[in-house]
């Protein structure tokens, strides 16, 4: 269920309330929800995951990400949530894969080479190649 990245980040699909003590018990020291309440039927709200981590001593972040894509606001809240963890992060969304291309735009951003967050994606089982030009712009002349 849950894909390492690298030794700060980790992803997810959704996560369920009974999963906050096993994710806490793994080492994880805030959980970031990047889906949107009710996007699904039947997913567990945000407010419940949100009162789960806190709960277990984790803190808790939402930055969800709908269909419309990445904007610069969620980049920057992705960043500041890795930032202001005191340990590794597990960010979740409906499979993981916005989670791992909104960390790899962070990375980007944040100036991290685009080659680096193509390969750990791989690794971890995402394709990032679709937001390659995305990645480059943010990371900017090499």
């Amino acid at each position: 269920m849950i894909r390492h990245i690298n030794e700060s980040i980790s992803v997810a699909p959704q996560i369920g309330v009974e999963h906050v003590a096993e994710i806490a018990a793994a080492g994880f020291k805030t959980i970031v929800n990047n889906r949107p309440d009710d996007e699904d039927a039947g997913q567990p709200s945000g407010d419940a995951i949100r009162a789960a981590a806190e709960a277990a001593g984790l803190k808790y972040v939402s930055i969800p990400v709908t269909h419309a894509g990445f904007s610069h606001p969620q980049i920057d809240a992705m960043t500041q949530a890795l930032t202001d963890s005191d340990g590794p992060v597990l960010a979740y969304c409906r499979s993981g894969t916005r989670s791992c291309n909104l960390w790899a735009l962070a990375a980007a951003k944040a100036g991290r080479n685009p080659n680096l967050l193509l390969a750990q994606a791989e690794d971890a089982g995402y394709d990032l190649r679709g937001i390659r030009p995305m990645l480059d712009a943010l990371a900017g002349p090499r």
